[in-house]
């Protein structure tokens, strides 16, 4: 089974599309109860220990300090990935917008709650959440445009488009593209 999930052979293997990560966000905007609350949700959702993230500036009228935590991330690859995917696809209804994929494939959607997703109940001590989910695609030998040493450019027929990443996610997961 590939990284996307579908078992056909593409012609060339170096051509075919693939998810790189799948990164899942809960941003909650203050420290405390609630980002630890996040930070639980998003561990039984994922099986990993989830990132904080620190607030950029100072924000008065929102209660939010400079270098304070006010999010949580997670990032995913692999098969793991992939089934988490699949999950939250269902949540969103197997369906995207065109406007969802930016030019070079990638592509991000949300969440409302995350009591949406299958197999997930809801627990009166932690509350509801609501997530991001953000997926970079890649063709490989695209890493050698964003590694650190001995970076080179890479030419057109490696860089995917938006097209082909709305392609290989309708066919690999079954999910109905609104707005092409």
């Amino acid at each position: 089974m590939s990284r996307l999930g579908n078992v056909e052979r593409h012609p060339n293997p170096m051509q075919k599309p693939r998810i790189e990560k799948v990164v899942v966000n809960i941003s909650v905007g203050k420290s405390g109860e609630p980002l630890q609350k996040a930070v639980k949700v998003l561990n039984q959702l994922t099986g990993q220990t989830p990132c904080q993230r620190r607030a950029k500036k100072t924000i008065r009228d929102w209660g939010t300090h400079r270098k304070e935590p006010i999010a949580c991330i997670v990032t995913l690859r692999d098969e793991v990935a992939i089934e988490f995917l699949k999950n939250a696809f269902s949540a969103a209804g197997n369906k995207l917008f065109k406007s969802n994929f930016d030019l070079n494939g990638n592509f991000a959607f949300g969440i409302r709650k995350h009591i949406d997703l299958p197999r997930v109940r809801y627990d009166p001590e932690l509350g509801i959440f609501g997530m991001d989910v953000c997926v970079t695609m890649g063709k490989p030998g695209y890493r050698v445009k964003m590694r650190r040493l001995r970076r080179a450019r890479v030419g057109k027929r490696q860089r995917i488009t938006r097209e082909e990443s709305i392609e290989n996610v309708r066919e690999a997961f079954g999910i109905e593209v609104i707005g092409e």
